[in-house]
């Protein structure tokens, strides 16, 4: 008999989740937020416990009703028959979640709810089960959203993503649903090798060869709550258990696993033992720029390490530089995917993104972005063919009949490596993939830095930023003016003492020898 089931999921990955009941035969699928609802009977339920990668929680609905306050909550979670569900001697938990409701504390909300459960229990046998602080028997679930509470019993225990294959992290592990949600954006299906050349404790490489493969999201798990239920059907469980399996299969690409940590890659080989795949995926201690794909295609999967002290020390930025360079230079005719939290030094990256999709990690927002790494230009790519296209060369702009145009005589802007000005007042000359964003700055920038004050004017080399709006200075080598009414030029470190001097400071036609004031 069909019944009504929800499956939980991380926001950005209920459409990944609503494919996978498909494909298993679940019915009446509709996406909501963070979870997808079906229908199916204990068998369906079963399946989704085992087969399902990116499913963190599999619910099956007992009550539904109405809560504006916690006696309304109470009383309707008394009227839930509970030792019907689960016995005196087993132990038990109860989970909230509140959202846009009266009711705005998950904590009080479960409290209230285990109230209801112990007193029922005292009423009827006399007697209270104990609540199960870790590894209980029982699993409840409490959800209300617009004061419209559902409680629920959960099938799966733990969440779903503790697999049962690690047995050891490195620090900040990725959660093995978002790895194994983010393979399955990628639309990969085996048809050219994986990459993850920051892979940590492994987790993304092991969830990419359990995909490939065939195996079971809980394959290596051994226990779930519905064994602990009075119409645990084990037989049934069993068939459904050794159905699957019989679709592992072996693969037939290489996965590729690298870590600069010897430390990370101890414990990468730790788990790919544990999960007996130590021998489909390479492993191996290695920098990113050292690696040398073997064909000019394939995917990269990564999650770079950031933190708060990494960004403070100034190293995120040159990280992500580094991973964009090496990117342009080894692994040209890959997809490359990466997931960051950090959009802004994502930018330093230096390659347009070709899709941008967001997920969350738990509570932290993030940004699963790929880029393609074309072969030559990306023209290129889309006039390989026999149908090959010819297109004219473009007449110079200056010579239109309708007058000077960009980057003709009266756009005022020189122009060189095929970026346009968009704003014919600003007369700045560009070089290394810059942009200025406000006519009046007329600055000339070097090395994909952007100034933040329109009204500075300076020339910048190097990465260095002016920290004084007023100066309109020019800066190279790391000098700094200390007087924003000085408007000198240095150069290699010189300063210039005297703010009406207006010369070259450091530059000066006799050496030793200062500036006559006029």
């Amino acid at each position: 008999m069909n019944q009504s089931l929800m499956a939980k999921t991380f926001a950005g990955l209920e459409d990944i989740l609503a494919g996978e009941l498909k494909e298993i035969g679940a019915k009446n699928i509709q996406v909501i937020n963070r979870g997808v609802t079906f229908e199916g009977d204990t068998e369906m339920m079963y399946k989704a416990n085992y087969l399902c990668y990116t499913a963190l929680r599999v619910l099956k609905p007992v009550a539904a009703f109405k809560a504006e306050d916690d006696d309304q909550l109470y009383a309707e979670a008394m009227k839930i028959h509970w030792p019907d569900i689960f016995r005196i001697d087993q132990t038990f938990t109860v989970n909230g979640n509140v959202f846009h409701s009266k009711l705005d504390h998950s904590h009080y909300v479960a409290l209230r709810t285990k109230d209801a459960i112990v007193d029922q229990f005292r009423e009827v046998t006399g007697k209270r089960p104990w609540v199960g602080k870790t590894e209980a028997d029982i699993y409840i679930d409490v959800h209300i959203s617009h004061d419209m509470c559902t409680i629920s019993l959960d099938s799966s225990g733990e969440s779903l993503h503790k697999r049962g294959y690690r047995i050891a992290a490195d620090k900040a592990p990725i959660n093995e649903v978002l790895a194994a949600g983010m393979i399955k954006l990628t639309g990969w299906k085996g048809e050219k090798d994986f990459y993850d050349p920051m892979c940590g404790s492994a987790t993304i490489p092991i969830e990419a060869a359990m995909q490939v493969q065939h195996i079971p999201a809980g394959y290596y798990r051994k226990h779930y709550a519905f064994m602990n239920w009075a119409d645990y059907d084990k037989e049934l469980w069993e068939k459904v258990k050794d159905e699957a399996d019989l679709a592992i299969e072996e693969t037939g690409c290489s996965i590729f696993a690298s870590d600069r940590s010897a430390k990370a890659i101890g414990i990468a080989k730790r788990n790919l033992r544990n999960a007996g795949l130590h021998k489909d995926i390479e492993v191996k201690v290695a920098y990113f720029d050292s690696l040398k794909p073997k064909e000019n295609k394939g995917v990269l999967v990564f999650n770079p390490p950031y933190g708060k002290r990494m960004e403070e020390r100034g190293e995120i930025v040159h990280l992500y530089k580094g991973i964009g360079d090496v990117m342009k230079s080894n692994f040209t005719g890959f997809e490359a995917w990466i997931i960051t939290s950090n959009y802004e030094a994502a930018k330093f990256i230096g390659l347009r993104p070709s899709a941008r999709i967001q997920l969350f990690n738990g509570p932290i927002e993030t940004r699963f972005i790929k880029y393609e790494m074309y072969e030559g230009s990306k023209k290129g790519k889309y006039l390989e063919g026999p149908e090959k296209k010819s297109y004219p060369k473009r007449k110079h702009e200056g010579n239109r009949k309708d007058g000077p145009k960009r980057g003709g005589p009266g756009a005022g802007g020189s122009r060189e490596g095929g970026f346009r000005g968009r704003d014919a007042k600003r007369g700045n000359s560009r070089e290394g993939g810059s942009r200025g964003r406000d006519a009046k700055r007329g600055d000339s920038r070097e090395g994909g830095f952007r100034g933040r004050d329109a009204r500075r004017g300076d020339s910048r080399e190097g990465g260095f930023r002016g920290r004084d709006t007023k100066r309109g200075d020019s800066r190279e080598g790391g000098s700094r003016g200390r007087d924003a009414k000085r408007g000198d030029s240095r150069g290699g470190g010189s300063r210039g003492r005297d703010a009406k001097r207006g010369g070259p400071g450091g530059d000066r036609s006799k050496p030793g020898n200062r500036m006559r004031r006029k």
